[in-house]
């Protein structure tokens, strides 16, 4: 009880838990798909076979909505403030999830189109605060604190997938797949997350950051008192006006970002290869198909689906090491490990694959196979939580200054939607066709996704955004993007004898990452 209390008197705390809770609407999505997509009811509801293509359509353009979502909450985060963006994008996620509970309950016309228009809306919503929350949140940690607070807000991603996948393994053993009820309790669960956040935002403090970047000081005051108390808010606010200060030669718009002339367009192609590249690991595409992938090592339905389970349970503890090592070892080297490590695991995956379709030829033993194949698969779900969930969005925060920043996280947002668009279409037209050879695929895509980070993708962690600018500019000066050639190759790993949290411009904390 008492640490129920120092949550609700902390501010500090308040945010962390409020992000968090945010974030893991997306996790949630993943798990309730994947036996949604198996349904017998839902499938006949809709008209559609479990082989059929629109299976993958109606889970990818979720992401669509995402991508437009992300341009819609930027604009508005940037103009009416960050917590005006996260209501607006609750409120469409609520809607959007309404309109899917209610596809076809009573009625078989037109069922597919409004689930149609239930997964778009409620991807305007998530993608909204996919694009508004890391801003949010960074706005309010040191750069000593961002990256281990996002990676523990984004474990909370994957508690949202555990507890879908739960509830829709719970109803459907309870139920059967013949059953309505097995896939709408599922969808209209998930409003547990925006009522809930709904009712709890007015306690949050807007970014004292927005307030000192639109001439608001009086306002900017009022939420650092919130937050500090009065006795510290003066000395804070003098600190955020000098940051601003500095920034504000930095200010840019879209068109620096995303022409090849304009002054961000470095960072921006940056921002937008990691979230090409977390596409590229597969792992959306496994965490959406995870019973049907054991299924195709050998195990039978019921067996796969608890399979599934389990591994996203382990998927949840081993990202602890995403949050306990990303200060320590820096992003970057999570990220090109994570991706050579699950392409070795998908390498694996190819090879007992095809022996778990041909055991009784071959004269091997079903769980000879389908044992190694589990744990290799848990092991690739690992490398993907360790190294490549939370760092992808957290580096759009550190490049770009806090006036850009919604843009930069808006553009992260839309790649990481069109990307996972064509991730989540192609899997099952791939999966139906090549079988185990998809595994393949995904062991390449990883191998590029491995090298393009190391040979392009800086260090950003334990540097200000004044020194993360210097690869960039140092970077235009010396005719290269290769990571290894600029400076010398100061940017290949975290800042050498230096503390991660130093004390000015975007180093001071709004709200430093205690006990977090």
């Amino acid at each position: 009880m008492n640490f129920i209390k120092d949550v609700i008197a902390d501010k500090k705390s308040e945010v962390v838990l409020f992000s968090s809770t945010a974030i893991a609407l997306y996790g949630y999505d993943q798990g309730m798909m994947s036996l949604i997509n198996t349904n017998y009811d839902y499938l006949d509801t809709l008209g559609i076979t479990e082989e059929s293509p629109l299976v993958g359509v109606i889970v990818s353009v979720y992401y669509l909505g995402c991508a437009v979502g992300a341009v819609l909450a930027s604009y508005l985060g940037d103009a009416r403030g960050r917590k005006p963006s996260i209501f607006a994008c609750l409120a469409v996620t609520a809607l959007g999830n309404l309109l899917m509970f209610i596809a076809g309950l009573g009625f078989s016309q037109g069922a597919m189109t409004l689930m149609f228009i239930g997964r778009i809306v409620m991807g305007l919503g998530v993608g909204g605060i996919d694009a508004v929350i890391p801003v949010y949140s960074s706005e309010l940690n040191e750069e000593g604190g961002r990256g281990k607070a996002l990676a523990q807000e984004f474990q909370s991603n994957i508690f949202g997938l555990n507890m879908a996948f739960a509830i829709n393994l719970g109803v459907t053993n309870g139920l059967g797949k013949e059953n309505q009820w097995a896939w709408r309790i599922p969808i209209i669960a998930m409003q547990v997350y925006p009522v809930l956040l709904l009712s709890f935002i007015y306690r949050l403090p807007e970014s004292p950051r927005w307030f000192i970047f639109h001439d608001r000081e009086d306002d900017a005051h009022v939420a650092l008192a919130d937050i500090y108390g009065e006795d510290e808010a003066s000395g804070k606010l003098d600190e955020l006006k000098k940051a601003h200060d500095e920034e504000s030669a930095h200010s840019i718009g879209y068109r620096d970002m995303i022409l090849p002339s304009g002054q961000q367009f470095h960072e921006t192609m940056v921002t937008v290869m990691g979230q090409v590249n977390q596409a590229l690991t597969g792992y959306g595409a496994i965490s959406v198909y995870g019973p049907q992938i054991f299924e195709l090592l050998g195990f039978d339905v019921s067996t796969a689906e608890y399979l599934t389970q389990g591994n996203y349970i382990s998927y949840f503890f081993l990202m602890t090491f995403a949050w306990l090592y990303i200060e320590r070892v820096g992003r970057r080297f999570l990220m090109v490990s994570g991706a050579f490590g699950m392409a070795i695991c998908f390498g694996i995956l190819t090879v007992l694959g095809g022996l778990a379709m041909n055991c009784n030829r071959f004269g091997i033993p079903n769980l000879a196979v389908s044992i190694p194949g589990s744990i290799t698969l848990f092991v690739a779900t690992g490398f993907f939580g360790i190294g490549w969930l939370a760092e992808v969005w957290l580096i759009p925060t550190e490049i770009y200054p806090s006036t850009s920043r919604a843009q930069g996280s808006a553009i992260s947002v839309i790649i990481w939607g069109l990307a996972n668009f064509a991730v989540t279409l192609l899997t099952p037209i791939l999966f139906n066709n090549l079988d185990y050879w998809f595994f393949l695929i995904f062991a390449a895509t990883n191998l590029f996704a491995g090298w393009w980070t190391w040979a392009y993708s800086p260090e950003t962690g334990g540097r200000s955004f004044e020194e993360n600018q210097a690869f960039f500019t140092d970077s235009k000066e010396q005719s290269t993007w290769l990571v290894t050639r600029v400076n010398k190759g100061e940017f290949r790993h975290l800042p050498r004898g230096k503390e991660a949290d130093g004390v000015d411009g975007e180093r001071q904390p709004l709200l430093a990452a205690d006990g977090v």
